[in-house]
């Protein structure tokens, strides 16, 4: 029978044995439909030939288990690991330790990205997963033996696919690749708890620095709420809504009523505290108003990126990287406008194509072909790789 870890004492003597253990391997069951933040409902660990499960609801402290995943020493196995990274970031302000993310290297050695973690065992290892708990409600006691199995097939093959992964990654020499990326992935997790996450609201981007004021105080003012009421956002307040009483730009709290979405019970109740989120952005000085220029396209860019988004994806498959963990639409069309002089970049750097290893696999063949120093041409339609790179 797996260890179900069900007290402080058993965690406790679980994260004895975690600690000398050299690598670690862990996985989440959490439900996020209902609450403000996802609610960790199991923590599965494979770790020095040991499998155990951690019932976090009957635990009332989850701190040590963190706290040994974030210790030095170590490295920690994952797969798709962005709720994991955040859970210990939540507990202990720290990351896991070393981590191995396995969807992640699995881009760097020619398979797609975002890889499933079934698709990985069958490629890498030839087995199959179990299925049948997919539906499961995680939050429901007592576990069955049997969805405590299926919770663990998300552990069981962590380390033979990290290991896999990892020879393969030496061979190609792409190790550094990977870590850079590794850090890079971590990082960008670190700072969507800290970033202008209000930006990211859908329909948001072309809006004028007031009414993008508005949304950004909406944002806020949802956001608490939610956190208030423990529940998700969008049952505060719809993204769209937003948008709608941003570009409206009126805290008079008739307009905002008759705005269609707006008459739904709770939200009447919550209309004094809405407007004055409003209005406190109504309010706001002229020069605190800085909205992101609008990104507009020259037909030239647009033609060009078009064209070099099809050259990327060539690129990357006769290199062996996936073309998604490459870069985006966005990402080319930002390295044809530094060769036009159009580039907005903020940071002072180039494109993100045009540094680190990306310039290696793409950058600089793509800076050649807007040059002119590198034609592309049709070799074999019915080929893998239909297209041909020739220097000038």
């Amino acid at each position: 029978m797996t260890p179900l870890i069900t007290t402080n004492s058993q965690l406790a003597s679980l994260c004895e044995r975690l600690a000398r253990c050299p690598s670690i391997a862990f996985d989440t069951e959490f439900v996020s439909e209902h609450t403000y933040r996802p609610n960790l409902c199991l923590i599965q660990v494979a770790a020095g030939g040991e499998l155990a499960v951690i019932d976090t609801l009957a635990i009332d402290d989850l701190k040590p288990f963190w706290e040994v995943l974030a210790a030095a020493g170590h490295e920690t196995i994952v797969h798709a690991g962005r709720e994991e990274i955040s859970f210990s970031l939540a507990a202990v302000g720290r990351p896991p330790a070393g981590l191995f993310d396995v969807q992640l290297a699995a881009g760097f050695i020619g398979m797609e990205y975002p890889a499933g973690y079934g698709n990985l065992i069958s490629r890498l290892l030839g087995g199959t997963p179990r299925k049948g708990e997919t539906r499961t409600d995680w939050r429901r006691r007592p576990l069955s033996e049997r969805q405590i199995d299926y919770a663990l097939e998300d552990v069981r093959h962590l380390a033979p696919l990290r290991d896999k992964l990892h020879a393969r990654l030496t061979e190609l020499d792409r190790v550094h690749w990977f870590e850079t990326e590794m850090a890079a992935f971590l990082q960008e997790v670190e700072d969507s708890r800290r970033r202008d996450r209000w930006r990211k609201v859908s329909g948001s981007s072309g809006l004028s620095g007031r009414s993008q004021a508005i949304v950004r105080e909406l944002w806020l003012w949802r956001d608490r709420e939610a956190a208030r009421r423990d529940c998700p956002v969008r049952r505060v307040l719809r993204d769209d809504l937003i948008v709608e009483l941003a570009k409206r730009r009126s805290a008079d709290p008739k307009q905002v009523r008759a705005v269609r979405g707006m008459e739904r019970g709770d939200l009447q109740r919550l209309l004094p505290s809405l407007c004055q989120a409003i209005d406190k952005a109504l309010q706001a000085p002229d020069e605190s108003l800085r909205a992101p220029p609008r990104r507009e396209s020259s037909s030239q860019l647009t033609m060009l990126g078009q064209f070099l988004s099809s050259a990327l994806s060539s690129i990357c498959r006769a290199a062996e990287v996936a073309p998604s963990l490459v870069g985006s639409a966005n990402d080319v069309r930002d390295l044809v406008a530094y060769q036009l002089g159009e580039y907005e970049g903020t940071d002072g750097e180039p494109p993100v194509l045009m540094r680190g290893w990306r310039a290696e696999v793409v950058g600089k063949l793509l800076d050649d072909l807007i040059a002119g120093k590198v034609s592309i041409r049709i070799r074999d339609p019915r080929a893998e790789q239909p297209l041909a790179f020739e220097r000038e």
